[in-house]
């Protein structure tokens, strides 16, 4: 019998604050819906706090991400960000498209 696997979210506050920030900024979302998309986000991710700081990409956002997904000791970081992309690999954290991550789980 196969084990089922199970996927899981991580983020962190510095992340929900970007996100936040980009649907302010560039969607102008108002308040209440900012208030309830953060609340949404919490309900589905695990909410992780970093204890290492990481100087790895060019985008100090990309290093948050990173940063993470080492708290959480996650497997993979799937992402469409192309500088993320290039890393390929960060201490032992495979860092992969969403078109190729959802590509291997169904060929499982």
């Amino acid at each position: 019998m196969a084990r089922a696997e199970m996927i899981r979210m991580d983020t962190s506050d510095a992340i929900l604050d970007e996100t936040i920030g980009v649907l302010r900024n560039k969607f102008e979302w108002e308040g209440y819906r900012l208030r309830f998309a953060r609340e949404a986000l919490l309900k589905c991710a695990n909410l992780v706090t970093p204890v290492h700081s990481v100087k790895i990409a060019d985008d100090p956002d990309d290093d948050r991400i990173i940063e993470c997904a080492m708290a959480a000791g996650s497997d993979f970081i799937v992402t469409y960000d192309k500088d993320l992309l290039r890393l390929g690999i960060y201490d032992c954290i495979r860092i992969v498209h969403a078109v190729d991550f959802m590509r291997r789980r169904t060929e499982r």
